[in-house]
């Protein structure tokens, strides 16, 4: 971004410059941070639930403080970015991340560890929007989809690490170790964000200052944005909930793998909104449509889901072909950011993104607790090595709430308003 396109306007810019592409991919590698740190208790769940003397409900509950903090950091996130600006706000954020790693690293009981927890939730909720500034800013407008995938696709590499590889490392160092090491990362990070990405033009400051006066009402007042957040919250959980936290304990429990087996297999939803993630928006704008990807999203994620829960001593390899399917199915969810920005007024875009992503990672707050006090429902109260172990009837029970939050989400499919690719 160079000093003589120090205004850019989104439609204006015709070629990013090189320090845009150096922006953006920093603001992937705080998105991938996030997911890093989304996903790590499921590789440490015996772990924790051994240190802190809990079962499923209470552990649910302790990784879900992270979303909860992230999602509530949603409404104010557009307006706050849009007036400080990416780089001050995501420097600053994964600064703070590097606190909240030492609060939940050294923490001897679960209210201090939940407290850390929520405190990394809270700092990484930056990532995603931030890096939709940077794009909205210094990119073409034409680009924003593609880009939306290739951020998609980096969070989900940072899920995968957060999954085989973690697991290594849990091994090899044990979690409290690794979580201080994860936050000496998150301080790398701030220092390379605040010394690459650039301030905010003047004229995207002073438009930010003159609309964010009723953002948040105009989005909440227009059903549409309702819609989209409804659709982004179903198609979610079983990347949030279950990739994320349960299907590694489900897969050493009802099909006797290995952790580390189970961390590889389960990475399989996170490589599937990987590799699909860049494709969606490219496809969308081919076919001149955005509902019926959505609609073939809700088909594949609750298909692969039903298979899985519902067809017992299935081989590994039809295990890890689901997981994959399910993956590409739930990468759909993109969709819901782009519909939202063009479902909504131009200055109403950071509060519409902040909004639907509040829902989106609210199914993780959701979800994980909730599959956990379904889990603890359901128990014959077996243990192994001090920790909870379950059945397979109660784990298809507990997952089932997936299901059903898909067959609401494809009904709410139907009320969206198609865009066709334009801002309406």
């Amino acid at each position: 971004m160079t000093t003589d396109a120090a205004d850019p306007t989104p439609a204006a810019v015709s070629k990013p410059s090189l320090r845009a592409w150096a922006a953006f991919g920093l603001g992937c590698c705080c998105f991938g941070y996030a997911f890093l740190q989304r996903v790590a208790p499921s590789v440490m769940t015996d772990d924790l639930m051994r240190d802190f003397s809990v079962g499923a409900g209470a552990l649910g509950a302790l990784s879900a403080f992270y979303f909860y903090a992230y999602a509530g950091m949603q409404m104010p996130i557009g307006i706050l970015i849009d007036r400080y600006g990416p780089r001050r706000i995501l420097s600053a954020a994964m600064a703070a991340c590097l606190v909240g790693s030492l609060v939940f690293a050294f923490a001897d009981n679960l209210g201090i560890a939940s407290a850390g927890r929520a405190m990394i939730g809270a700092a990484v909720a930056f990532g995603y929007v931030g890096s939709m500034a940077i794009a909205g800013t210094w990119f073409p407008t034409r680009h924003f989809s593609l880009l939306i995938g290739i951020l998609q696709s980096i969070g989900m590499a940072g899920a995968m690490t957060g999954q085989a590889p973690m697991s290594l490392a849990v091994s090899a160092l044990g979690w409290r170790d690794t979580i201080t090491a994860m936050g000496i990362g998150a301080a790398v990070l701030a220092v390379l964000v605040f010394l690459v990405v650039q301030e905010l033009p003047p004229h995207r400051k002073q438009a930010a200052s003159a609309a964010k006066k009723g953002a948040f009402s105009d989005v909440l007042r227009n059903p549409q944005s309702w819609v989209c957040a409804i659709l982004g919250f179903t198609l979610t959980p079983p990347m949030l909930a279950f990739a994320g936290l349960w299907s590694v304990p489900w897969l050493v429990d009802v099909y006797g793998m290995t952790k580390p087996d189970a961390a590889t297999t389960a990475s399989l939803i996170f490589l599937g909104w990987a590799a699909v993630g860049p494709v969606i928006g490219w496809a969308t704008e081919r076919i001149g449509r955005r509902k019926p990807i959505l609609y073939l999203g809700f088909l594949l994620g609750a298909g692969a889901m039903a298979c899985l829960f519902y067809i017992p001593n299935l081989p590994i390899w039809a295990i890890r072909v689901l997981f994959l399917i399910n993956g590409i199915g739930g990468c759909t969810m993109i969709l819901c950011f782009t519909c939202v920005r063009e479902l909504n007024r131009p200055s109403r875009a950071g509060s519409g993104l902040g909004f639907v992503n509040m829902f989106v990672v609210g199914a993780g707050a959701v979800f994980q607790p909730l599959i956990g006090v379904l889990l603890d429902l359901n128990w014959d109260g077996a243990l192994v090595d001090g920790a909870p172990v379950y059945t397979a009837g109660a784990y298809s029970v507990a997952l089932s709430a997936m299901l059903v939050a898909q067959a609401i989400g494809f009904i709410a499919c139907l009320l969206l308003k198609e865009t066709r690719c334009r801002q309406l």
